[in-house]
């Protein structure tokens, strides 16, 4: 099975004729780790409530783990597993109780369901607290008793929404690993986030959904290299535009100093370069390392502190960077520290539901 779900035109109207997914087109590979992710508002919550068989659609369909959510919604619910954000177990019975209820919904085995709820709860390390009352855990040991619980019956498919909130940077990784550690098994995780940082770190792919449409659907890499091309685009453009003026005023004034003129006209042509920041620590930065720098074609020297710090502006290209040190290294220079400055996937999320939000608005 190539994608563990794909949606055609699938589509929600409510009573009130408010159209919160609005012929939905997604493929998501089987066996991945997939960050589905969209503002308040924007039809997230619907989506996965059709794909889980909560709700039915208006229009269109999907197929979940092969089964199609309007035919075969049974089959669906025996191949998924769902852990909310809001911890859904019983408060009044203890962790090992509330997981055998659920095998039990599910009809395992006596045999089974203890065997499989004993492993579960090593793999999360929640063993220790089997016997307690779940109101008595912490937030992240309710967390991880509801993934064992999500598990019990060994979905091929698992939906986690917004897994991590409220949790503390220890407890954050912990489940990081276990969500990267069930697709290892061959799990597809659906992420719902709005941790960016968390989707980035652990998602092959990622759909942002805003006003029931997809917006964007890429790699986390993918969807940067998307948006530092349409900044250059934009930049060029502008660019553009600068120099037509420059031309037609040096027409008008007939300008003699051609040479300060070309200078002025190739500094600004450089700003349309696809370019990222580079910020470098050299502990034994001196004029010649300078000097080589400054003429790599690679690098547009921004900015030289008496620190040793240089920061540069340097072609996007990945053997960019690589060249640049390698240059430093070369020539004896030691290298502190550097960072490199690129979009980070908060900003191109907020680009394209605010681009979305524009052109919805042109459209009205």
């Amino acid at each position: 099975m190539k994608y563990a779900i794909e949606t055609f035109d699938l589509s929600k109207k409510y009573n009130n004729d408010f159209l919160a997914v609005d012929q939905l087109n997604m493929k998501i590979d089987n066996k991945s780790i997939f960050g589905f992710l969209g503002p308040n508002g924007a039809g997230k919550t619907t989506t996965i409530k059709m794909l889980t068989c909560l709700i039915q659609p208006t229009g269109g369909t999907a197929n979940v783990a092969g089964f199609d959510i309007s035919k075969q919604p049974n089959e669906v619910r025996e191949k998924i597993g769902m852990v909310p954000q809001l911890v859904s177990l019983y408060g009044d019975l203890t962790v090992r109780e509330n997981i055998e209820l659920c095998a039990d919904f599910y009809g395992l085995s006596t045999d089974m369901k203890i065997s499989r709820a004993e492993e579960l709860m090593e793999l999360v390390d929640i063993k220790y607290a089997e016997n307690k009352l779940v109101k008595q855990l912490s937030g992240g040991m309710k967390q991880k008793a509801s993934v064992v619980a999500s598990l019990i019956h060994q979905p091929d498919i698992l939906f986690l929404d917004e897994p991590t909130i409220g949790l503390d940077p220890t407890t954050k990784r912990v489940l990081w690993d276990l969500v990267e550690e069930l697709n290892s098994e061959g799990r597809t995780i659906i992420l719902c986030s709005h941790d960016m940082y968390e989707v980035e770190l652990l998602c092959d792919k990622i759909g942002i959904i805003n006003g029931g449409v997809l917006a964007a659907y890429d790699t986390p890499r993918g969807l940067k290299d998307t948006m530092i091309h349409e900044q250059k685009e934009i930049r060029s453009s502008e660019t553009s535009n600068v120099i037509k003026i420059m031309d037609e005023l040096r027409k008008e004034s007939a300008v003699e100093d051609n040479a300060a003129y070309d200078q002025l006209k190739e500094k600004i042509e450089r700003e349309t370069r696809d370019l990222k920041e580079l910020s470098v620590m050299i502990s034994n930065l001196d004029e010649n390392m300078t000097d080589r720098l400054k003429n790599l074609p690679e690098v547009d020297l921004l900015d030289e502190h008496d620190s040793g710090r240089i920061v540069m502006d340097i072609d996007s290209k990945d053997e960019s960077v690589s060249k640049i040190i390698s240059e430093i290294i070369n020539n004896g220079g030691t290298i502190t520290s550097i960072s490199t400055k690129d979009p980070s996937l908060e900003d191109v999320f907020m680009s394209v539901t605010s681009k979305n939000k524009e052109e919805g608005a042109e459209d009205g």
